[in-house]
């Protein structure tokens, strides 16, 4: 297991061994006496030591298995009890508006799952209000206190009351499969909390240089004011990481979560209150994304932009913030993880029947609503007669249809706008000279919003499906004759705006290491003989840059150093008594 350097804590820190979770706390006392004088700084180091941290172990829900079994309970008990009421939670209230909105099945667009109570010009200023004021005793509170408050909502989402409950709330919700439910709001949830809480006890090494007679340390301090947090709906962990990674270091943090991901971000908040979460510290406020940006991006003590969703709006949110620069107390941080286009590449020497899987897993899997997905694929004409074939052979087990239904692989789309357009480029295919559907190419939103998995193959390596962002099951196929290999990675990584994820495909070392160069700017996280989807907390940090992100790598210590301030402090224990110097004498 990769294990990256932790802290070295002084040697008079006594270390006593406790919790499952594999971490060493330091006991000390942090006294606040009555004249208001501290007897330790709250913001030095934790002073626990994590020893080693794993990754949640995936539950594989097979027949007869407990966890399907409380998984199917807990899908009944939601659909039970719907239509769920989903307040904002301001200051730990559950608040209400007379603007309600529903929350309704991908798969089953007739079913009102939810309805959520929207925000209003006068619940965004009380949110912020609240962040502000609790930010002066959450910033105070040691490293410890808040990060036991993320270990213990880790371990909860670990148990099968709140996992079995989030799970479903996502296969609902957001109708994605039950596995791909399992990795986002179970597993990868779990490990951003706990690998959070690791690195943050991290971040205090390297210390700089002391000589002697001096002690020279460097702490770390929330950012002065309150973070924006605007989660999208495709993972349940990612709403639930961008509030809590800056909020771990002592920042307090406004959510404004997607209006399609609801029903799980609402019980993710209701989870972390559970936990022990001080009121006010994350305000869940559901509504208009414009309306709210609009009174959130001019308010003076706006601290940071924590962002995944789309390239175009995070734009908007940079210029804005530009805007109205002169405005704030000091420079927000602006973190943001946006749009891909996923490619997957091969080379003649590729495995060809692990291709294939990789080409079908990595553009089919929650219907293609991955920044990660593999939307555009380069294949040799040496291997594409093999390829095809074993392609539309593998593509018959792929069924479409209800993500409740366990041997269903591709589930519906999120709503009709997304329906939309992924029918207009399969329509585009359809009708141009330049490209050929070889699989799928069926829409229907009568019941549930349903885009057959869609491959198309084109003449043309700059084809509309092959350089645009889709975010739906659309794989688009360039086959690329072996003796323009060089030609073609140079297109590869000039034909997107995108920068995100891609994989390359050979077992010619030579050829890898060519694509390795060429290919060396195309995406953040790149995969040698795997497909370009699935990151996995502090195995594979996540992020891209170009126009994908700031690439501050969710998932590691990159993304924590990017919500706190540095500060250093000098303590001489012998000063000087002379004002001239030795050689004025």
């Amino acid at each position: 297991m990769y294990r990256p350097a932790c802290l070295r804590l002084p040697e008079t820190w006594l270390r006593a061994k406790s919790f499952k979770s594999g971490y060493s706390r330091t006991p000390h006392s942090r006294q606040v006496h009555q004249d208001g004088y501290i007897s330790m700084f709250s913001n030095s180091a934790p002073s626990s030591r994590f020893e080693h941290v794993t990754n949640e172990p995936v539950l594989q829900y097979l027949k007869g298995s407990s966890e399907r079994e409380n998984l199917f309970r807990a899908i009944r008990e939601i659909r039970e009890a719907s239509p769920i009421e989903i307040p904002m939670v301001i200051n730990g209230k559950s608040v209400r508006s007379d603007d309600v909105g529903d929350v309704r099945l991908p798969h089953e667009h007739k079913t009102v799952i939810a309805r959520y109570h929207k925000a209003g010009p006068e619940h965004i200023e009380e949110a912020i209000a609240s962040s502000i004021d609790a930010r002066k005793s959450w910033a105070k509170l040691p490293s410890d206190d808040r990060l036991s408050i993320f270990l213990k909502a880790a371990e909860l989402l670990s148990d099968k009351y709140w996992r079995s409950k989030i799970v479903a709330a996502t296969v609902l919700g957001q109708s994605k499969t039950i596995y791909q439910a399992e990795l986002d709001a179970a597993c990868e949830l779990i490990d951003f909390w706990r690998f959070g809480a690791y690195y943050s006890s991290c971040l205090y090494e390297p210390q700089p240089n002391s000589l002697t007679g001096v002690w020279n340390r460097l702490v770390y301090r929330p950012l002065e004011g309150f973070v924006y947090a605007i989660s999208p709906f495709n993972f349940t962990a990612i709403g639930g990481n961008l509030v809590s990674t800056p909020v771990m270091l002592g920042n307090v943090a406004f959510w404004k979560p997607s209006s399609y991901s609801l029903l799980s971000n609402y019980y993710t908040m209701l989870l972390l209150k559970e936990a022990g979460l001080p009121d006010g510290v994350i305000n869940f406020v559901p509504g208009d994304p414009a309306k709210i940006t609009d009174k959130v991006i001019v308010n003076r003590q706006l601290a940071g932009i924590h962002y995944t969703g789309s390239t175009d709006i995070f734009r908007r949110l940079y210029t804005d913030v530009g805007k109205n620069i002169s405005n704030y107390i000091s420079y927000p941080r602006i973190v943001g993880e946006t749009g891909g286009k996923g490619f997957v590449f091969a080379h003649r020497s590729a495995d060809i029947s692990a291709l294939v899987v990789a080409i079908i897993r990595g553009a089919f899997e929650y219907a293609g609503q991955k920044c990660s997905a593999a939307s555009r694929a380069y294949i040799p004409a040496s291997i594409w007669p093999m390829v095809k074939a074993e392609l539309l052979e593998k593509m018959k087990s792929v069924k479409l249809g209800s993500p409740e239904s366990p041997d269903v692989f591709v589930n519906a789309v999120i709503h009709n706008a997304s329906f939309e357009k992924s029918k207009s480029y399969i329509d585009y295919a359809r009708a141009s000279s330049e490209a050929e559907i070889i699989y799928g190419g069926n829409c229907d939103n009568s019941v549930g919003y349903f885009v057959d998995p869609t491959i198309i193959v084109t003449s043309d390596p700059y084809f509309k499906s092959m350089v645009e962002e889709i975010f739906g099951p659309i794989m688009t196929i360039y086959v690329y004759s072996d003796d323009q290999f060089i030609e073609t990675l140079k297109i590869c990584d000039s034909s997107t705006p995108y920068s995100l994820t891609g994989c390359f495909w050979a077992n010619d070392r030579e050829a890898i290491r060519t694509a390795d160069y060429y290919l060396e700017n195309t995406a953040g996280n790149f995969y040698i003989n795997d497909k370009p989807t699935a990151a996995v907390v502090a195995q594979q940090p996540f992020g891209g840059s170009r126009a994908s992100g700031t690439n501050d790598k969710a998932g590691s210590h990159l993304n924590l150093i990017r919500w706190v301030s540095a500060r250093v402090i000098k303590e001489t224990f012998m000063p000087t008594h002379d004002v001239l110097y030795p050689y004025m004498k």
